[in-house]
């Protein structure tokens, strides 16, 4: 019922905004003369990140600074903020000449980001000759590239030039954990061309950093996973944010490691960001690389597993060789359960789900050793950290908990493990599911939704965590709070009521509640494993297990990502379908040799065709 509200307030935010949606998925901002504006985009590699403040001053003329992170190139201290960053400004860029003469000034006409940035600009007195800057980070190499493309566009030939420019920054050898480094900004090929009308000429900027002993360097990622709505805005905000989930992978000694960026974290994983967050969404993306670093995180985590059940790391860092607990345990293990599960469900291979059985085994035993008298997990903090209170125990931990034992359960039946340990994570998951009610559930601000933590008293954004693990008791007060003036601003979710703070993971989760919910909000049809389905659960000797869509074990069959590697295509899946707005909504997976499609119009259809 909210959810058509919430996709026009997204369109409606998106209509008071510069940028306008391309067909071919990307967007652009067309300058207006006089339009004075800077903007930031990051951008990622596998050894680079690439901060791109980008704009126009009010003269028409473009404004450029680059942030350059390069994860594997450690300072000291070797901790979570210890990669390599050094800014480029404007002052790196070299002369640009037109027909002998310097170009004195241009005008910004378009600004385009569909993966890269492109921004398009007219020479003053240029004859026809037009600039095209293509900025982008290499997929590969501690290297990120500036393009310079003239095309004339006029009758008559003209001359273009770059001028040779070099920078180069030497950094103290005390400072790095392998030396000195060098940092360095190049035009590798310089020099004048001459265009007749209609041809083109691009020269390159290139930026790099390397260890100072070794030899100097030689100078689309649109994946196979597509949403389709009714709603473009949405269409191209999940591409982008696909896009850039999956280019934030770096190449470390530690192996591939996703990591949140924002130049300061790299080279390590979080709980939340990567187990919880990013890892269990990479298996539908298709992409080796992606599943490859969430292996990793998760066999990182393994390490500190321990007799003892003293608490994992929230994150580890410096590539792999060191660790950051300074919140204490913020539900970590709860995460890290909630991520594997998901992920290894999703994953679909055999070998593995048994290789992170036993990590997820191991945090569950830990969140039940950290059950309460009053029914829920304790933790020192949840995942903000401490930036506002979380008490005791809070609501988004032992949500997780809940959500990770349901998981094991399906998991646990897939590789034929013992019923009887199996049949216990049920009876603890309808535990703690009543737990929450019991503990959680209250009036808060005239909501009938829950309180955070013993002892709150306004409204919190994590209290749609439940929607999204498949807890609706409260799901009329808790999205009429969700989406009420005391929670919703033009922002998005505020982390608390009242406070101007606010992170996009709180406007996302509910959204993925919200859809869930729908999804079963009264549909009735055939269900994934037989019978009706009226909600998410269906019930079977008296528990309740939360419908997932994942692929089997049998024999060799695999998830579609990985036919012909390590398995064969599924037959096709049953179809279930429960209700939403008679809209049409489409996730699609485009994989050779098979196509998995999740449609969502007037119900929710999934299928695997060959």
């Amino acid at each position: 019922m909210k959810l058509i509200l919430l996709l026009a307030c997204v369109s409606a935010l998106a209509a008071q905004t510069r940028w306008k949606l391309d067909s071919g998925g990307g967007i652009t901002w067309e300058v207006q003369r006089g339009a004075a504006h800077q903007d930031q985009i990051e951008m990622s590699g596998r050894k680079v990140s690439l901060i791109l403040t980008y704009g126009v001053r009010e003269n028409g003329s473009p404004v450029l600074t680059r942030q350059l992170v390069f994860p594997t190139l450690r300072t000291i201290p070797n901790d979570t903020h210890a990669s390599l960053s050094y800014t480029f400004a404007d002052d790196v860029a070299p002369r640009l000449f037109l027909a002998g003469r310097p170009i004195a000034a241009e005008v910004v006409s378009a600004v385009h980001i569909r993966g890269l940035v492109t921004i398009d600009s007219t020479p003053a007195r240029g004859n026809g000759v037009t600039l095209r800057r293509t900025i982008f980070p290499s997929t590969t190499s501690p290297l990120a590239l500036e393009k310079y493309t003239f095309t004339n566009g006029g009758t008559r030939e003209a001359a273009v030039e770059v001028e040779s420019t070099q920078k180069t920054v030497r950094t103290g050898a005390a400072r790095g954990v392998t030396g000195e480094y060098v940092i360095c900004s190049e035009v590798l090929d310089p020099g004048a061309r001459t265009l007749k009308p209609g041809e083109s000429a691009t020269f390159t900027l290139a930026f790099t950093a390397r260890e100072a002993a070794a030899p100097k360097p030689v100078m689309s990622f649109l994946s196979k996973l597509r949403l389709e709505t009714p709603d473009p805005v949405l269409n191209t905000e999940f591409a982008f944010a696909k896009t850039r989930t999956t280019e934030s992978i770096y190449e470390t000694k530690g192996g591939l490691m996703h990591g949140p960026g924002g130049g300061a974290y790299y080279a390590a994983i979080w709980a939340n960001d990567q187990a919880e967050y990013a890892n269990p969404f990479f298996p539908y993306l298709g992409d080796d690389t992606a599943n490859e670093s969430a292996i990793n995180a998760f066999r990182h985590f393994a390490r500190y597993m321990n007799a003892d059940y003293k608490p994992i790391p929230s994150s580890i860092i410096a590539e792999g060789t060191s660790f950051w607990n300074g919140a204490g345990d913020r539900g970590d293990m709860a995460m890290i359960a909630y991520g594997a599960s998901r992920f290894a469900l999703a994953y679909g291979d055999r070998t593995t789900a048994e290789e992170l059985w036993k990590l997820i085994s191991w945090c569950l035993e830990y969140c039940r050793r950290k059950v309460t008298a009053d029914g829920v997990v304790a933790s020192d903090s949840d995942e903000l950290e401490g930036r506002f209170p979380a008490g005791k125990a809070n609501l988004n931990t032992s949500a997780l908990y809940f959500d990770a034992l349901n998981s094991a359960v399906f998991l646990g039946r897939e590789l034929h493990l013992p019923a009887a340990g199996l049949q216990q994570y049920a009876r603890q998951a309808e535990a703690i599911h009543a737990a929450i009610e019991r503990y959680f559930g209250a009036k808060i601000q005239g909501f009938d939704a829950y309180r955070y933590y013993d002892g709150n008293d306004v409204l919190r954004a994590w209290i749609c965590t439940p929607l999204t693990v498949g807890i609706f008791d409260r799901k009329q007060g808790v999205i009429q709070a969700l989406f009420s003036p005391t929670l919703w601003t033009e922002d998005g979710l505020a982390s608390q009521a009242g406070s101007a703070t606010f992170w996009d993971r709180a406007t996302l989760y509910p959204n993925s509640g919200l859809i869930l919910m729908l999804m079963g909000a009264g549909g009735q049809g055939p269900g994934l494993c037989g019978g009706s389905l009226g909600s998410p659960y269906r019930r079977q000797d008296r528990r309740r297990y939360r419908l997932r869509f994942f692929m089997k074990f049998r024999g060799r069959n695999a998830h579609p990502n990985r036919a012909g590697g390590r398995g064969t295509p599924m037959p096709p899946a049953p179809v279930f379908r429960p209700c939403l707005p008679a809209q049409n909504y489409r996730l699609s997976y485009f994989g050779a040799p098979g196509c998995i499609s999740t449609a969502l119009c007037t119900g929710f259809t999934v299928r695997s065709q060959a």
